[in-house]
């Protein structure tokens, strides 16, 4: 065959990569500063809790501000991530009448801040996707893009909030990309995702924000080995643990929505809980980030990485005030609270079967991640930008198998099944977890067919009948 070449194809890409750069750059910037501005007032608003102790118990009142905020003036914006995903998902159908709201960006951030500033267990990372996805929306709509320009600006803002939150810019450009559809990638947004990634996060640098650094000291082992099949068992962990971190925040939202009437009331009773919890446990390391504590005994994510750092059950505690905080109305995002369940597991795991504590808290740090967020090449990226590449075979089986066992299940109602888990046959074309989710039979349904299939199992009349026919036998 002879040689072919065609100048005009490679001209039209190096027009495609010029007009995104141009298009990007000026986002990038906006989303990395909003986010450099976001991290400043979160830091503030953390040490100002830390100083101020009584803050916990204005919870509710906080919860109640939210909720009103939002229902006066948020509307559609309380959509949230899910909003995001919709619109990017409409666009690829050529439907525009899922809009980003200009207000969402302003409105998460304030409710994060406030959220946290009186002691609510949530993380940050939906407070980036959202503001940057919201400034993408506008910028957008202000350069007259169309829908299928708008949809790759949409996952470029994704992924520069990402990368800039957390300072991992590729883990960004694939989280926005992996997030989309379980077991699907849509590349043709993969350049500017990359480049927005890449300016999100050092423009937010750029502004002196410093982020976590993460380390693990164990030197990385061969991978056929007795820790090979400690890190298989451990995975399985965090992918039930990640399920059961999705289905109790969904559970609690919808108990909550079907038996509080108004809204304003529900984060109310989410914030005394909270404050109940506190007093019940008599500690206060699950409140807010949980990132650090100027107390040195605290368990903490960075305590999670030392020996006798955590506690058995500190992964539990942490779930359950991040279920109610976001799950009765508060706002932030969940994945700065998975890092701190899967680091405290990896803990308890890695005591358990004793293994390098340090390995298996950095493994539960993103495997959780992963299976609640389906992303699993996102999440394997991550532990290779935060911990070194020497360990990337153990996160990818970490993160992988984690996914596997999240089943169609996660955080992201929204998300499309592209490619299912399991080719069971039950899920309906372009379905998505909420789909998934509506048609898994809960556990009023699985009694049921436990009592109908138990032929032990009668009603009450029947087992009347029979002891009426034992005494008369008798």
């Amino acid at each position: 065959m002879p040689f072919r070449w065609s100048p005009r194809e490679h001209v039209s890409l190096g027009i495609y990569i010029l007009k995104w750069l141009c298009i990007v750059t000026p986002v990038s910037i906006a989303i990395g500063s909003a986010c450099a501005l976001f991290l400043w007032l979160l830091d503030r608003a953390t040490q100002l809790r830390f100083e101020t102790p009584w803050l916990l118990f204005l919870l509710p009142l906080a919860g109640a501000a939210i909720s009103i905020l939002y229902s006066r003036v948020g509307h559609v914006a309380e959509g949230g991530n899910n909003l995001l995903m919709d619109a990017i998902h409409g666009h690829e159908n050529g439907d525009s009448g899922i809009v980003v709201p200009r207000r969402m960006a302003p409105l998460i951030l304030v409710a994060t801040i406030v959220t946290h500033l009186f002691g609510g267990s949530a993380g940050r990372e939906g407070t980036a996707v959202q503001m940057g996805g919201s400034i993408a929306a506008t910028i957008g709509r202000w350069f007259r893009l169309n829908l299928s320009d708008i949809r790759t600006l949409l996952m470029a803002g994704i992924a520069a909030g990402f990368g800039a939150v957390f300072g991992t810019p590729l883990t960004g450009a694939v989280f926005a990309m992996e997030v989309l559809a379980v077991g699907r990638m849509s590349y043709d947004a993969l350049i500017p995702c990359l480049i927005a990634a890449i300016i999100g996060d050092r423009t937010c640098v750029a502004w002196g924000i410093l982020h976590a650094h993460y380390s693990i000291s164990t030197v990385a082992p061969e991978f056929i080995g007795l820790l090979s099949v400690k890190v298989i068992l451990a995975a399985v962990a965090f992918g039930l643990v990640s399920v059961l971190f999705a289905e109790l925040i969904h559970g609690i939202n919808h108990i909550f929505k079907r038996t509080i009437a108004r809204p304003w009331l529900r984060p109310v009773l989410g914030g005394l809980l909270v404050i109940g919890l506190t007093y019940l446990i008599g500690t206060r390391d699950y409140l807010g980030l949980g990132a650090s504590s100027p107390d040195p005994h605290a368990v903490t994510i960075f305590s999670s990485f030392l020996p006798n750092g955590a506690s058995p059950w500190s992964w539990w505690w942490k779930l359950l005030f991040t279920v109610i905080t976001l799950g009765s109305g508060f706002k932030g995002g969940e994945v700065t609270p998975l890092f701190f369940i899967g680091a405290a597991l990896g803990n308890a795991l890695a005591v358990l079967m004793n293994a390098p504590v340090d390995l298996f808290a950095g493994l539960g740090f993103i495997a959780v991640f992963a299976g609640a967020s389906n992303t699993p090449l996102a999440c394997t990226l991550m532990g290779i930008e935060l911990f070194g590449s020497q360990y990337t075979l153990y996160f990818a089986i970490a993160c992988f198998l984690s996914y596997l066992c999240s089943g169609h299940s996660g955080i992201y109602l929204s998300q499309r099944i592209g490619t299912p888990k399991l080719n069971s046959g039950h899920l309906p074309a372009s379905s998505s977890l909420r789909d998934a989710r509506e048609l898994r039979p809960g556990w009023g349904t699985f009694l049921a067919r436990r009592r109908s299939s138990n032929p032990e199992s009668v009603t009450s009349e029947g087992r009347i009948e029979r002891n009426a026919g034992v005494h008369r036998r008798l």
